[in-house]
């Protein structure tokens, strides 16, 4: 039994030291040649440059679906890219990300326009990285739940619009550390600075100082509202002219109450294990409140995808996983160190620049309608240009996530068009 998310990070870098070894002996099968290629380009290197956003490195990426051409690869040619990042508490680490530089010509106003894609829940394992995702698809866990690299299809909306698009890995998915699961700061950091690095590629349609969107539903939503807020200050140099924040999940405390006991269970792993991450001194505290039970919950989820951790914890009670039987929310809310490190992962609290769509299923079965509609509110009497979108899909199965996936598809053409007119330069007072 693993009781310690530490104790999985030593199992990932003795797995990768062994594939490693294998490859320099010629033993290697072409598959485990093709996956030892990983961990020499996500190893966090000795030293970062100075800089938030700066390369670190960069090579070629394959898309699972690519047409190659003379022009070029349709929709687009990838690029892998690390770039300096920080983290929670501003230290400098490397993030691993994609670049898709779009074929279809842009023929929209002024310069080609750069979405930084923000992705929905993933996982927390490394294999779990979009930037591994987007070259295989589909991937087959040990429960044989199929993990489907979704956000491909947002991702060849912006394209085929001939927007380019660069897409983080987050912290600590695919390179060093435990990822760090909604945290706001890290994965505005993240966001923010991917499209700085996919600025400074050298040879791409974009250019240095072009019109950048920020874009995301779910975790991404949140992490794409928490870039637009925080980017002002973090990154003034930045031309950006919108977000689309769909679902976003700016009340962690509330989102945690909504998805205990639905098919996305095992999400609240992921955020225990990255509160932990991000903040040590919590860790004891954590130790102190779950049982076995819980314990090998959080050690398992560490290494899982979001298929995979669904087919392992969905509907099950976090109840079961705490000393005292209570859920882990409510734990977490009467503990003052806890409850402060989630009240610090409130989005609103700061102002966006550029105008902001904020979509919501008025019955998302994960992340509440509610606390999406306050964060609207919230920026409105900030002063910022709001359109607050409500998806009124009726009650299709509370905690299915049914009511939390189809809006992302539904939402898909109003928030592609509402990027597109920023890009475009047409005006919107929002309906605050």
């Amino acid at each position: 039994m693993k009781t310690d998310v530490r104790t999985t990070a030593q199992t990932r870098m003795a797995k990768r030291v062994a594939v490693a070894a294998a490859a320099a002996v010629g033993i290697a099968t072409a598959a485990t040649a093709q996956a030892s290629a990983a961990p020499d380009f996500y190893a966090t290197p000795e030293s970062l440059p100075s800089a938030p956003g700066e390369l670190v490195r960069s090579e070629p990426a394959a898309l699972a679906v690519r047409v190659p051409g003379t022009a070029g690869g349709f929709p687009a040619d990838a690029t892998r890219i690390m770039y300096r990042t920080a983290d929670a508490n501003d230290v400098p680490i490397a993030v691993t990300g994609t670049y898709l530089d779009p074929q279809v010509p842009w023929t929209g106003a002024g310069e080609r326009p750069l979405v930084s894609l923000a992705v929905g829940t993933h996982g927390q394992g490394d294999q779990c990285a979009p930037s591994k995702q987007f070259e295989r698809l589909v991937t087959i866990d040990g429960h044989l739940a199929p993990m489907l690299e979704y956000e491909a299809i947002a991702v060849n909306t912006l394209l085929l619009r001939g927007i380019a698009v660069v897409v983080t890995d987050y912290e600590g998915l695919g390179t060093a550390g435990i990822h760090t699961y909604v945290n706001r700061v890290s994965e505005a950091h993240a966001v923010v600075d991917a499209a700085r690095a996919a600025q400074s590629l050298p040879d791409t349609a974009i250019t240095r100082n072009g019109p950048v969107g920020f874009w995301g539903y779910s975790q991404g939503g949140g992490a794409a509202a928490a870039a637009a807020e925080l980017a002002p200050t973090y990154a003034p140099e930045l031309d950006v002219k919108g977000t689309y924040a769909g679902a976003p999940p700016a009340d962690l405390t509330a989102t945690l109450r909504e998805i205990d006991g639905s098919a996305l269970t095992g999400a609240v792993g992921y955020a225990i294990n990255s509160l932990v991450q991000a903040y040590p001194q919590l860790r004891p505290t954590i130790d102190a409140e779950v049982n076995d039970r819980g314990r090998e919950m959080l050690a398992r989820v560490a290494e899982q995808c979001v298929a995979e951790t669904a087919a392992a914890f969905g509907f099950q009670r976090t109840s079961d996983h705490t000393r005292t039987g209570e859920p882990l929310a409510v734990v977490l809310d009467r503990l003052p160190l806890a409850k402060d490190l989630l009240d610090r992962q409130r989005i609103g609290r700061l102002t966006p620049s550029a105008p902001v769509l904020v979509q919501s299923g008025i019955h998302d079965d994960i992340v509440p309608f509610g606390q999406a509609r306050q964060l609207a509110a919230d920026w409105c009497s900030r002063g910022a240009t709001v359109q607050f979108s409500e998806n009124a899909l009726p009650e299709l199965g509370p905690g299915l996530a049914v009511n939390h996936a189809a809006p992302l598809l539904l939402g898909l053409p109003e928030a592609a068009q509402f990027l597109t007119d920023r890009f475009n330069g047409v005006p919107t007072g929002g309906n605050c």
